[in-house]
């Protein structure tokens, strides 16, 4: 199989499709103001070929922060689709999704699905982890900006795309990277006074939420914005923490990009060393695939506002480049079979 990546800083779909001749499978990485505009040029451009598309920054070796990125496969068989309606009833069409993972026969081996959502993704990836847990399918996708996607040359609201790509020529492996580890024992607290439709938590060990966290970093409350991509919160699932990143202050409480109940256990997470991390990553794909025909990969808004911070976005992309034709995009969640991410990175891998 063959991944192709075109790009165009001033946003001219033309040129960034410019080479691309026999596309099986398309992603479309736009931007808000011209989403609308690339989803036709490109439906008219190769009409009928399974697309999905959102609007996110993408890369390969430098990033494009507002121009277009085109992502496409060769060699290999695709069907692309859509759930409506996520944010209520995603599992109405479900029986969708079950045609269209037949249509392509799938493989457990050979076969992924990358969806892009507009919001509500833990509910969508329970909805259809059924489906793909059943034929051992494994999925990675992300949460894209200003709540649309695309799909087959559509523009959608309230839903999720999805493309299940079937790599002909060989397998597929998904990945996904925590540059975090827990802090100290001490640092457990159980959280209360929580609102699941908001994900605010008011209260950590019947403290108000806000000031917990501001005196266990001796920060400030205009620090916490940035504080949280050092140290993020995770909630522990068995021997796997997850990463709950805080989007704002409200009042006392805090408001996080991931659900959070009453009782839930959380703890501080703090970074590890992210270049050991990386290597570490690059290491285990280049030691899974003899050969790489290409690497799609989301990583979180935060992520990559880290490494700005410290100047590393491009070591980040050098270091992924070892594995040859790596692409990506930055998204607002991630998504990892059938968890809902923060802070994380997630990668499909092609033979």
């Amino acid at each position: 199989m063959k991944q192709f990546f075109g790009t165009s800083n001033r946003g001219d779909l033309r040129e960034a499709v410019n080479g691309l001749k026999s596309p099986e499978a398309i992603l479309l990485l736009s931007n808000a103001d011209q989403f609308e505009e690339h989803v036709a040029q490109l439906e008219d451009a190769f009409p009928g070929v399974p697309s999905i598309g959102c609007i996110d920054m993408c890369y390969d070796t430098k990033v494009v922060e507002k121009g277009v990125g085109v992502v496409a496969y060769e060699g290999v068989t695709a069907v692309a689709g859509v759930l409506e309606q996520v944010s209520t009833m995603p599992v109405k069409y479900i029986e969708r999704f079950m045609k269209d993972v037949d249509k392509v026969k799938a493989g457990s081996n050979d076969t992924v699905c990358i969806d892009f959502c507009t919001g509500n993704d833990a509910c969508v990836l329970t909805t259809i982890a059924g489906v793909l847990n059943n034929k051992r399918i494994s999925l990675v996708g992300g949460t894209g900006d200003a709540g649309k996607v695309s799909v087959n040359g559509k523009v959608y609201s309230d839903a999720d795309a999805y493309v299940l790509i079937k790599n002909n020529n060989g397998k597929v492996g998904v990945y996904k990277e925590n540059i975090y580890r827990p802090m100290e024992e001490g640092y457990r607290m159980i959280a209360s006074k929580t609102d699941r439709s908001s994900y605010t938590m008011g209260e950590l060990n019947s403290k108000s939420a806000k000031q917990v966290y501001m005196d266990l970093l001796q920060i400030k409350e205009e620090d916490i914005g940035t504080q949280t991509f050092r140290n993020p919160f995770g909630r522990f699932n068995g021997q796997d923490v997850s990463i709950i990143a805080i989007k704002d202050v409200v009042g006392s409480a805090l408001s996080c990009y991931r659900q959070i109940n009453d009782s839930d256990v959380l703890t501080l997470l703090e970074l590890k060393d992210y270049h050991e991390v990386v290597e570490e990553t690059v290491s285990q794909i280049k030691n899974d695939f003899s050969h790489i025909s290409g690497v799609f990969s989301i990583n979180c808004l935060f992520r990559y506002l880290l490494f700005s911070q410290n100047k590393d976005v491009q070591k980040y992309l050098d270091a992924m480049g070892q594995l040859g034709n790596h692409v990506g995009m930055v998204g607002y969640g991630e998504h990892y079979n059938n968890q809902f991410l923060n802070q994380t990175m997630t990668c499909v891998v092609f033979e």
